[in-house]
């Protein structure tokens, strides 16, 4: 059976292996390296799905785990699907669950089979296992969805690290058995391992043997310092097919998507430009900002000289959101998310275009230096 979506490279830098390509699939065409905007429970927050058009976003990201607890799988299955429901129509992709229930440390137990687990709101008890995980994303009729995985926050031991892969590889078996949509969803899987350089390799050795649409790292940026990060990313991308899609989950400062771009990743997500913004803060060419310190009270140009969001372009000055963000209200979340999620998509098309250009080395070294900071301020949480 012919696989749903399909990937085509464009160009590869010879540099660094940084690669474009056209990745299509049955709700339209994404051009990689792309970021996907996470709406974790079929919306961003802050955000109207025509603010996300708007920003030129190609695909976006949903969860299924979220989705199974509120409205339901099966709601959303009777009205054809995540795309009528949310009315998106465009790409989707759905993360399987495995990452959020097993964050719920104080609320779930694992076995083989899969998680008994407490809903985080109301301590409703419910079970995901891979099996169960398939029912929901085949519901939710996602073009791109995710095998049911295990993931171990750092630092994990080797064995914790070994014995979560082991069950992942299990239950990746169980995915592609159950998975009920092969001709309309591609199903991706997880390459797990923790910290681990052995572990990623025979990882990556057993989810690759199945011929699969796409292949994802997971495990990454789930306490670990960003060289750490680095490595994995690094080590483990050149064990992926070269012909599929590869997907970096969770990530998503404009330094780790520029690095993960240079070691040849097509897909990042991340809820890191709508979360920093409800807190005040944003991305730009100059580094972060937090729009709550006073040096803005009094500053009436844009965000950022070099955007072209709908924020920046439309006469918001720093003076006008810094008096949003500090009293508090709802537009400064809005028009703050707007300029952030537009800024990553920018980054991600902005690296493609110097790939298909040549001049992907001068583009990454010219902007290591801001990224690098900005990443350091965003890990420590200023």
């Amino acid at each position: 059976m012919s696989s749903p979506i399909a990937y085509e490279t464009e160009a590869v830098c010879p540099w660094s292996g940084a690669r474009a390509g056209i990745l299509t699939t049955p709700h339209g065409v994404v051009k990689t390296p792309v970021f996907m905007p996470v709406g974790t429970s079929a919306a961003l927050k802050s955000m109207t799905w025509e603010d996300v058009k708007r920003c030129e976003t190609e695909i976006v990201l949903s969860n299924a785990y979220h989705l199974f607890l509120r409205p339901g799988h099966e709601l959303i299955g009777s009205v054809g699907g995540l795309h009528k429901f949310m009315s998106w129509d465009m790409p989707i992709l759905t993360d399987s669950g495995g990452f959020q229930v097993f964050s719920l440390s104080d609320l779930r137990s694992i076995t083989d089979d899969g998680v008994l687990f407490r809903d985080h709101r109301d301590g409703r008890q419910h079970f995901i296992g891979p099996q169960k995980s398939m029912e929901i994303q085949n519901a939710l009729g996602a073009d791109i969805m995710m095998a049911f995985d295990e993931c171990v926050k750092n630092p994990a031991t080797y064995g914790e690290a070994e014995a979560a892969m082991n069950r992942t590889h299990q239950w990746l078996e169980i995915c592609v058995d159950k998975h009920a949509c092969k001709d309309t969803q591609a199903l991706f899987g997880i390459i797990q391992g923790s910290m681990y350089e052995d572990l990623r390799r025979k990882s990556a050795e057993v989810v690759t043997s199945y011929d699969l649409p796409g292949y994802a790292i997971g495990g990454v940026a789930v306490g670990e310092a960003r060289s750490e990060i680095e490595r994995v990313v690094m080590f483990t991308s050149v064990l992926m097919p070269a012909d599929k899609p590869r997907y970096l989950m969770g990530v998503g400062t404009p330094w780790d998507i520029l690095y993960a771009i240079r070691c040849g990743i097509d897909m990042f997500d991340c809820v890191s430009p709508t979360r920093l913004a409800r807190h005040g803060a944003v991305f730009s060419s100059q580094g972060r900002l937090s729009l709550k310190t006073a040096t803005h009270s009094r500053d009436f140009g844009p965000l950022d000289e070099n955007c072209d969001c709908s924020t920046c372009t439309h006469g918001y000055s720093r003076a006008y959101l810094h008096h949003l963000v500090r009293s508090g209200e709802f537009a400064g979340s809005i028009l703050l998310s707007i300029h952030n999620v537009r800024y990553l998509i920018r980054e991600a098309k902005n690296a493609r275009q110097a790939i298909l250009d040549g001049t992907f080395r001068e583009y990454y070294e010219k902007l290591s230096k801001v990224l690098l900071a900005e990443s350091d301020r965003t890990n420590a949480g200023t």
